[in-house]
């Protein structure tokens, strides 16, 4: 048997690999609160990477509700839900999720990542199959992975691809479709009203992960099904509370005995910490100030739409999309795409340069060749901040620099 080399040795071979290929992450501290403008390395600049969509993070009654919630109930739910972890005030936000879309019920999970997992382990396994979008979160991916169950990647948002996977799985015992309802790279919508006509058509069911879309998408918020008139037409609602809705962790919803499942069946669930009690309460007041004061996400789409326009007419691929989610792509060409990992992180320093936090996203993240700068977008931004960050954008993605 060859010798191994030392863990030290074997893993600082693969991080210099990764800085060589522009695909080095790092953690960033921020020293301040999830503003439009924070506090970076001492000095304070924009943020344009953050999914605090509402800006609700830092609203007076999100906050005021987490602090009497904290004050209650501690710091903990101190234990997994079917223990002792499952308190009133999580009660409460799975009644008020279940109102807010027109459900039957609801559970509130720890994070949207352990909530994928759990939900899609929970309906399918051995025998079964999941058809799921290329472009779907890890989340999505890894509990199609763990669940057992055939995986079959259908094209982005091809629902003729999707058609042709679902007639050659007749079968299966059990066909789910997993799909974004917004894409969180991207920033596009999946066609929802097709995929459901598709899964009536073959008896399959449906997930969306809305995600992207609670709180900026349909009526108060609730979603993207919900804009479209389908969310009784759909099998599985995932969703976070953790980005437009400003708190932490995330729900699934549906039936009555789609719950009973995930409680008895998600091993996720089963075996974590349930969601601190505080953001529980952040996460109760922020549904409340979306049913309150819809005007925000209007006013966010409408705006995110004139930015989107502006940066095209500068001559930046911007792909079309309806969201509060701006990718901009730094390749301009199959010849410039193998750099475009260094090109985007090259982007996002030369802004940060100048006062504007914007993310860069690289492989594994999207696929090679397809890196870019993904702006998100807040309510609380004003045009101000909109307008530095187009032109900052502009001018450092048209700069030799970027193209080099």
């Amino acid at each position: 048997m060859p010798p191994r080399a030392p863990l030290v040795d074997s893993v600082s071979h693969e991080l210099a690999e990764l800085r060589s290929a522009g695909l080095w992450r790092e953690l960033k501290e921020i020293a301040s609160a999830q503003e439009p403008r924070v506090v970076l390395d001492g000095r304070e600049v924009l943020l344009f990477c953050s999914n605090n969509y509402l800006g609700l993070a830092n609203h007076p009654s999100v906050v005021a509700a987490a602090r009497d919630a904290l004050a209650k109930y501690g710091a903990s739910a101190a234990a997994s839900p079917l223990v002792s972890g499952h308190m009133s005030i999580h009660r409460a936000l799975e009644e008020k999720i279940a109102a807010w879309k027109g459900l039957e019920a609801a559970l509130v999970c720890s994070s949207g990542y352990q909530a994928n997992l759990g939900v899609i382990g929970a309906l399918v396994g051995r025998g079964d199959v999941v058809l799921s979008d290329e472009l779907n979160h890890a989340s999505i991916i890894d509990g199609c992975r763990l669940s057992r169950a055939a995986v079959r990647v259908f094209r982005h948002n091809d629902v003729d691809h999707l058609s042709a996977l679902l007639a050659e799985s007749g079968d299966a015992r059990r066909i789910l479709i997993a799909t974004e309802a917004v894409f969180s790279m991207d920033g596009d919508l999946a066609p929802l009203r097709e995929i459901v006509a598709l899964a009536k058509q073959f008896g399959a069911w449906t997930l969306v992960d809305e995600a992207h879309s609670t709180g900026v998408f349909g009526p108060c918020g609730a979603g993207l099904a919900a804009e479209l008139g389908l969310t009784r037409e759909i099998d599985v609602h995932v969703g976070t509370l953790g980005k437009a809705l400003g708190s932490a962790g995330a729900y699934v919803a549906g039936s009555r005995v789609l719950i009973d499942l995930v409680v008895n069946r998600a091993r996720s669930f089963i075996y974590s910490t349930g969601l601190p009690p505080a953001s529980a309460a952040a996460a109760l007041a922020a549904i409340d100030v979306c049913e309150r004061e819809p005007e925000r996400a209007i006013g966010l789409r409408q705006r995110v739409a004139r930015l989107a326009d502006r940066l095209r007419a500068a001559g930046l691929s911007v792909p079309a999309g309806d969201s509060q989610i701006l990718p901009v792509r730094v390749s301009g060409s199959a010849v410039e795409a193998g750099d475009d990992a260094r090109r985007a992180l090259s982007a996002m320093r030369a802004l940060l340069d100048r006062g504007v936090y914007v993310a860069a996203i690289r492989p594994p993240t999207v696929p090679p060749g397809t890196s870019r700068l993904r702006l998100s977008v807040m309510a609380t931004h004003t045009q101000q901040d909109l307008d530095a960050a187009c032109q900052n954008v502009i001018a450092v993605l048209r700069s030799p620099l970027s193209r080099s």
